[in-house]
Formats: C-alpha cells, structure tokens, sequence
C-alpha cells in the first residue's frame, strides 16, 4: 500500500488526524476579528484553510495547508497568503490527538503544534526551542 492510501485509510477511520476535521474558529477578539481553519479529507490528503474574518466584513485567506503521507512520515504544507511556503516534518511517535511539525530550518515558525483537549482544538507555532509562541484556541463550528 502506498503512503497517500495509508493516509486516506488513516482519515477515513477514526485514527490520529481524523480529530482534525472539520470547521474550527476561535473566539472574537477585541477587535471582533474571528480566524478559523477548515480540515478537509480529499484524495488521500487532509486539506485547510485558514480565514480571518471582522465582524461583518469579508473574509480573508490566510493560508492554504494540506497534510499528506511521504515514506514514513507525515507532511504538513503551508502556504501563506503573499509569502513563500514551506514543508514541516512530523517526526516519531505522536500522543493521541496531537501533531507536531517542524521544520529548524525555516526562519518561523519551525514548529507547527495541533492539539485536542475535549472539545477545543489547540494550534501553535513557534522556534524550535519554543521561544515566540503564538497560539490559537478553536470550537468547533455546528454543521
């Protein structure tokens, strides 16, 4: 079996990245901006977009993500709108409803952190030695 139909069987059961589907947002700021990401599963890979949107305002695209399988590992490609992108390795073991990526070359971040812990879905980003940590806490949108 190859590793994007690993993959793909992987998100189609119940198993490490299927907790990563889905629309998630966080809470409005104090500005009333909302940023959400949306995990897909499309032909073998886990698809995201991350939006910002203002209270009424338009939306607008972050970054475009995807997550594919390569030979023993996991890939996390992200795309930032109007800067170059980048890929981020998972490597070994990962704990139950956790993912982390990391690149030590890239300038930041060089590490990509999702994370469940009940209903919220966690994302950080940060150096590898954790240092200029940004996070975002996200509820899942109803359907």
């Amino acid at each position: 079996m190859g590793p994007i139909m690993a993959l793909a069987l992987l998100l189609a059961q119940d198993t490490p990245l299927g907790w990563l589907e889905g629309q998630w947002c966080t809470d409005a700021d104090a500005r009333g901006r909302v940023t959400c990401e949306t995990w897909t599963a499309e032909k073998g890979l886990l698809i995201g977009v991350s939006e910002r949107s203002v209270s009424e305002g338009p939306v607008q695209v972050l970054e475009r993500m995807r997550i594919s399988a390569e030979p023993g590992q996991l890939v996390f490609h992200a795309d930032p709108v109007g800067q170059e992108g980048g890929d981020f390795h998972a490597m070994g073991a990962q704990p139950p409803q956790s993912v982390r990526f990391e690149n030590p070359a890239h300038d930041y971040p060089q590490v990509i952190r999702y994370w469940r812990e009940g209903d919220m879905l966690n994302a950080e980003i940060s150096l590898a030695d954790g240092s200029k940590a940004r996070r975002w806490a996200y509820r899942r949108k109803p359907k």
